[in-house]
């Protein structure tokens, strides 16, 4: 399409420069040395090739936005159908809804797969061609293809992982292995996961002196506290600090938390924000940053916290600014 046009006249501009200064006789267009040929198509095809990559990044950028944006709508459809329908209009409508929504939701499974797709038919068609002593990739493009199929197949594993998580939360069916923990176990071990995400970040990390421990799944806390940490990294402005506590709450339970210095989440989005597939950057918050994600990551944490009895909630930060998020935990056997 025109999207790679301007590629394919950089390439073949690239190719004639290459001629014209770089090759004998120089100032002209003509080859005096036959072998100079094979090094100049050889040239172009991995410009073209390079330019046609490019421009499939593109197009499957925009097509993972556009999914997204219908996601959006049809969840917005169903929550509209009901508080308009009666019960049973709602579930007839909701039927229909799902369906579509399933459809919906699968273009989170095809764009990785169609990422992974591209780049291993790159590669085999590489291997094939060298019969013909003609390689189209060097080897800086070969390890940017590998890139991403190995990103790509990390990406598609999280999702599933999270589908298959939310299933088993709404099935009443997440099994938590219960055995005894600190806080700051829990909190070491979700910070050290998140390395990656805060290596350029100041992490700040407040426990209450001699909290007592608690019986909880520390693998599934560690994970809720490793989202909300997640989150923090990626609706705050880069560099910003990242704050984590622990406290006994005034009922006896622990409460942690995790708190940015974003732009915040609006209070009446800030109960939604836990419903699967739902991002408040795509209903109305004020933020025009759109980070990656799939809206799931909330409503695993929010199932996690409440099959150990506990409750999850949002506040505005100190001072007004920021995000907060606080849940809560029974300290010992307490249910």
């Amino acid at each position: 399409g025109w999207s790679s046009f301007p590629a394919l006249f950089t390439s073949l501009l690239a190719m004639l420069c290459s001629n014209f200064f770089f090759l004998p006789p120089y100032g002209t267009l003509s080859i005096a040395n036959p072998v100079n040929w094979v090094a100049l198509v050889a040239f172009l095809v991995t410009a073209i090739t390079a330019g046609q990559l490019s421009a499939r990044a593109k197009q499957r950028a925009e097509e993972a936005e556009a999914g997204k944006r219908e996601i959006e709508r049809l969840y917005a459809e169903l929550r509209d159908a009901f508080e308009r329908a009666s019960h049973a209009e709602a579930l007839r409508q909701s039927e229909t809804l799902k369906i579509t929504l399933v459809d919906a939701v699968t273009h989170d499974l095809r764009t990785p797969l169609a990422s992974i797709k591209a780049s291993i038919t790159t590669l085999l068609d590489e291997i094939k061609s060298r019969g013909d002593e003609r390689p189209t990739l060097d080897a800086e493009s070969r390890v940017e293809m590998m890139e991403v199929i190995d990103e790509e197949t990390d990406r598609l594993n999280r999702f599933i992982d999270g589908l298959i998580e939310l299933a088993r939360i709404e099935a009443g069916d997440l099994q938590l292995r219960r055995s005894w923990g600190t806080a700051d176990e829990i909190i070491s071990n979700a910070l050290t996961r998140a390395l990656p995400l805060t290596k350029d970040r100041k992490v700040e990390v407040e426990i209450e002196p001699e909290l007592p421990v608690a019986r909880v799944d520390e693998r599934a806390v560690s994970e809720v506290i490793y989202t909300l940490i997640e989150n923090a990294s990626k609706y705050s402005p880069p560099g910003s600090p990242i704050h984590n506590t622990a406290n006994r709450a005034d009922n006896g339970k622990l409460i942690m938390g995790v708190e940015d210095s974003g732009s915040g989440i609006d209070p009446e989005l800030r109960e939604r924000v836990f419903d699967k597939f739902f991002r408040a950057t795509r209903d109305g918050d004020v933020s025009t940053h759109q980070p990656s994600g799939n809206g799931m990551g909330l409503a695993i944490a929010k199932g996690i916290v409440e099959a150990h009895n506990g409750r999850i909630w949002i506040e505005s930060g100190k001072e007004n600014r920021g995000t907060r998020v606080l849940f809560t935990l029974p300290i010992g056997d307490q249910d």
